[in-house]
């Protein structure tokens, strides 16, 4: 509970930052402190805890698998800036590329996502399983 209660100043602030109208501004809040006791804070508790155990892991591969992840996005979202350039100069080159990008993923096939979605969910489940027993940490 310690970690929801770190957890409730800095959304509140975001909240007074992001919430121009003083009343729904108010009413966020409220409904914030409301869920403090709920049952729906006591999970985001756990999977919050779960997500710092994970990062705070001596195992490299589970301490910089999230991160890894996130750095792909990130390298994907910033291909943009270069696509957007080229668009300017070359649309049908910016479209081009686009294009082979879409049928290469849709080439990928049903079963390939089907798989890294069940190890995924897989290893998901296993590390709960383990954490619940106590064997993992």
């Amino acid at each position: 509970m310690a970690l929801i209660e770190s957890l409730i100043g800095p959304i509140a602030s975001i909240i007074d930052k992001i919430i121009p109208d003083k009343e729904a501004r108010a009413k966020a809040k409220l409904e914030l402190l409301a869920l403090e006791g709920t049952h729906e804070l006591k999970s985001i508790e756990a999977r919050l805890s779960a997500i710092v155990a994970e990062a705070n892991s001596a195992d490299p591969w589970t301490s910089r698998a999230r991160p890894s992840f996130l750095y792909v996005m990130y390298a994907i979202i910033l291909f943009v800036i270069p696509m957007g350039m080229l668009a300017a100069f070359s649309p049908q080159a910016a479209g081009d590329i686009g294009d082979g990008i879409t049928r290469y993923l849709r080439g990928l096939p049903d079963e390939l996502y089907a798989l890294f979605g069940t190890g995924y969910l897989g290893y998901t489940a296993a590390r709960q399983w383990g954490k619940a027993k106590g064997v993992e940490r």
